[in-house]
This record gives structure tokens, C-alpha cells and sequence, in this order.
């Protein structure tokens, strides 16, 4: 079967769906959150997956609104609409106890999943995370007439390295993140947190793993920084390191 065929719809109350593909296991289920833009197609996502068949172990996968498969317009997209497609996919395609995978922008979305659902946390695994993004690397990174733009116009392009289409930011985006800002105070999680973090990403300083490190009260809380990493942390032995993370705080 290829994955489009395995690709199923979650419908929400407001008409719209979220695409997302499970793999049935022993749990904690294993959550895979993407990252800002991307989609549940990519490598890590998918070698995951491959490695919970391999293993019996319970796998869910699945695009935000806006995002890959699901229905919507990605600029109209907001942190609270992803955090509600996030809990949503939790809620109603899991069950037991919860493994989250956040990659980039996923790792904030793991960190306010992990918030709002502390009863079912195994573990939590943050890969280059990038909570708060919208508030402290997108606006803090903007130059002043970028920022007047961006304020002026409703919304912001800016040439994306990963690809052809440019990155659109809006100031929906920006003000509706303020919300749900987490690294304003201490973050009390009743699990294991494991970060991971390349020392060459140029999308968000490795610093900042250590800045989410320092928020965080946990059982257990370990930062690796991979000399030479970028921000996708997707080489074969990136990929090698994540599985291997994962199994750990799987049991």
C-alpha cells in the first residue's frame, strides 16, 4: 500500500480536515508533530514510522490545517489552530500514554500538547525546537521596515531555503502566538524531555535548546548538540540518533 492510500481524514467541528496516517502497535503511541510549513511526508516522519512497523510499536503521523494533506489555507493558519489540530489528532486517534516528536515549530507544539494532556506523557523528544519562534527569532529577526510592512499590510514573503514558494508570515500569526507563549516562565512536565540540536542550524541557534532546558521542570531533561547539524537533523546517523532516543523513552 503507498501512502496515499493510507492517508486518512479526521474531520474537526468548524468542516475542516486533517489528514494523517496511523500505524497500530503496543503503546505509548508514538506522536509525530512537523514543523512550520512542512508536512508528514519527511524524512524523520517516515522513519519513524518504518521503525514502529518494524518494532509493533503504535505510530501516528498527520498535517497541520493548511499544511501537506489537510484542508485549508496555510496563511490563514495560527499557532492556536495548529495546537487544536495537534490535541484533535491526540484526542481522538490515540490512546494510553504519548510519545511526542516535535520537529522545529512541532517542538512548541509538543511543549503546549504536553501542557494541556499531562496525564498521557511517556516522553517528550524536541528536535531543533523552536517554541515562542513567532514572538523571540521571527519578529526579534525582522528589520524595522519589514516590521512596519508586516504590521501595514497583514503579511510578510521572505525567500525560503527549503523551498520555491516563498515563506509567508502574518501579523495574525504573530499576535494570536502571544497566546500560547511558553518560555516566559517555568514549564512543569511529568516526563522525560530529550532535545536535540544542531550547532550549525541557521533557522534557530542551538542556544535556544538550552534556553527551553532551563524553563523545563522534568523527571529527566538532556540537551545534544550535534556538531555540525543542521536544522533538519536529517543525515542517516541524525536519523540513527532519533530513533535510538525515541526507543529510550519508549520502554
Amino acid at each position: 500500500m503507498n501512502d496515499e492510500d493510507r492517508v486518512q481524514r479526521l474531520t474537526r467541528p468548524d468542516g475542516n480536515t486533517i489528514a494523517y496516517a496511523k500505524t497500530d502497535g503496543r503503546g505509548p503511541t508514538v506522536v509525530f508533530l512537523g514543523g512550520f510549513r512542512s508536512d508528514m511526508t519527511g524524512t524523520k516522519a517516515a522513519a519513524l514510522e518504518a521503525w514502529a512497523r518494524e518494532v509493533g510499536r503504535a505510530y501516528l503521523r498527520f498535517d497541520y490545517f493548511g499544511h501537506g494533506q489537510s484542508s485549508g489555507r496555510f496563511e490563514d493558519g495560527t499557532i492556536g489552530c495548529w495546537l487544536d489540530d495537534s490535541l484533535a489528532a491526540i484526542d481522538s486517534l490515540t490512546a494510553g500514554k504519548l510519545v511526542l516528536v516535535g520537529s522545529s515549530m512541532g517542538g512548541w507544539m509538543s511543549l503546549l500538547a504536553a501542557r494541556a494532556r499531562p496525564q498521557r506523557l511517556a516522553g517528550l523528544v524536541l528536535i531543533a525546537a523552536a517554541p515562542d519562534f513567532t514572538e523571540r527569532l521571527l519578529l526579534k529577526g525582522l528589520s524595522p521596515e519589514d516590521r512596519a510592512r508586516l504590521e501595514r499590510d497583514g503579511r510578510l514573503e521572505r525567500p525560503s531555503q527549503y523551498s520555491p514558494e516563498p515563506s509567508v508570515f502574518t501579523w495574525k500569526l504573530i499576535e494570536e502566538g502571544r497566546h500560547h507563549l511558553l518560555l516566559d516562565k517555568k514549564l512543569e512536565l511529568p516526563c522525560p524531555v530529550h532535545l536535540l540540536h544542531g550547532q550549525s542550524d541557521p533557522d534557530v541557534p542551538w542556544e535556544y535548546s538550552l534556553q527551553i532546558a532551563r524553563h523545563l521542570e522534568a523527571p529527566e531533561v538532556i540537551t545534544t548538540l550535534v556538531k555540525g547539524g543542521d536544522h533538519r537533523l536529517s543525515t542517516p546517523a541524525d536519523i540513527a540518533r532519533l530513533i535510538a532516543t525515541v526507543e529510550k523513552l519508549s520502554g
